[in-house]
């Protein structure tokens, strides 16, 4: 037999397997009751991730679980643990909600050829789930931070802008005036002297009669 037909083989294996990976992995869910499934799954917040103080025991009550936008929605467990009960087979949405975390939408498909059978996948980066263990992606920020002092900022401002324009105008008009022509500034001061000032009396009732 050639190398290469013995390479096939191979190749197809390979193949297969590369398949495989990118499909959603199967996550075990509880026997069907009457009217449905029953999904259990697990939040881990890490204890250095976000407020503090935020993954005890008084405070995990406060992270929320929906299916499929808030159709049905459940709160944690002391230890974690989250269930939908009565889930028919079909594809779901599971999303988390806490207070300074992300997590990404989780797609859950129950099949209903094979009953007991669950693929589960992120849907932020199509990552499969061998667990419906949920993780927070990154945490949120709720506030804008607040920018160090800089002196750019000061000058770019309409008041450094308005001083800057002050400075210019003390420091560059004595020059301008001393490299004005003489008589281009005696002329200019008579002209100015010999405007006539408007005076109030003008504007009184019965000025222009007098």
């Amino acid at each position: 037999m050639s190398p290469m037909m013995g390479s096939k083989p191979l190749l197809f294996v390979l193949f297969f397997q590369l398949c495989v990976s990118l499909l959603p992995t199967a996550v075990a869910i509880s026997p069907a009751s009457g009217d449905g499934y029953t999904i259990n799954g697990r939040v881990k917040i890490p204890q250095g991730l976000g407020v503090k103080g935020f993954v005890s025991s008084g405070k995990i009550s406060n992270v929320k679980v929906m299916l499929n936008g808030g159709q049905n929605i459940t709160f944690l467990r002391p230890d974690g643990y989250f269930s939908f009960h009565n889930v028919p087979a079909g594809t779901h949405l599971i999303e988390v909600a806490a207070i300074g975390h992300f997590f990404s939408p989780v797609r859950v498909d129950v099949s209903a050829r094979n009953p007991g059978k669950v693929q589960a996948a992120l849907t932020e980066n199509r990552k499969g789930l061998s667990e419906l263990v949920l993780e927070p992606l990154r945490e949120e920020q709720y506030y804008e931070i607040r920018e160090p002092f800089s002196i750019m900022s000061v000058v770019k401002s309409p008041m450094g802008l308005m001083m800057g324009f002050m400075l210019v105008v003390v420091f560059l008009m004595p020059k301008l005036v001393e490299n004005m022509d003489p008589e281009e500034m005696r002329r200019a001061q008579e002209e100015m002297r010999n405007q006539a000032v408007p005076s109030l009396a003008n504007f009184l009732p019965g000025a222009g009669r007098s």
